[in-house]
């Protein structure tokens, strides 16, 4: 009786299953060339996906300017803006999506106030609009932190710093 009720609950389970088939043609198991191409996906070859460990050849062919293998933007202008930005704690970074977040900083100077930073990278080219930084202000009143305005010339600022920044790495890179 105890298995005639496990199998009447089972029996949903595999009928749904046997709804998800597919037919399976004869080229997926004898054509050379994709089952060349999954196996350059497990082994981290150019053309294939990284599944297990990691490329360390990608590492060697490109410096900070190079192909860039490592990065999904321009490489001078994430070291950039990391170095421009580096006197913040540093709450986040995403190199491939090219997304640098400071945590809260108070300068010695003014402890009433903090201040806070996004840097985003545009693109994997070296130019002048391919950066943006966005300043956040907060001032404490009555012992609660307060949003506060900036002036635009703030963020501005910084991202001239970062271009000069990026045109001096690449400059010492070219150097080298």
């Amino acid at each position: 009786m105890r298995h005639l009720r496990l199998a009447v609950l089972a029996f949903p389970v595999l009928v749904a299953a046997c709804g998800q088939t597919r037919q399976v043609g004869n080229d997926e198991y004898y054509d050379d060339s994709r089952r060349a191409r999954v196996q350059g996906r497990i082994s981290g070859n150019q053309d294939g996906l990284l599944i297990l460990g990691t490329d360390r050849s990608r590492n060697r062919e490109g410096g900070a300017g190079g192909d860039q293998a490592g990065l999904g933007v321009n490489a001078y202008l994430w070291r950039a803006s990391l170095d421009t930005l580096s006197f913040m704690p540093l709450a986040s970074a995403d190199p491939f999506g090219g997304v640098i977040i400071t945590d809260w900083y108070t300068p010695p100077a003014a402890q009433g106030e903090r201040f806070r930073a996004t840097a985003y990278i545009l693109g994997r080219q070296l130019r002048s609009d391919g950066v943006r930084v966005s300043v956040f202000r907060q001032e404490l009143r009555n012992g609660v932190w307060v949003d506060a305005p900036v002036a635009t010339a703030t963020g501005t600022e910084l991202e001239d710093k970062v271009l000069a920044r990026a045109r001096e790495l690449r400059s010492q890179s070219a150097a080298l």
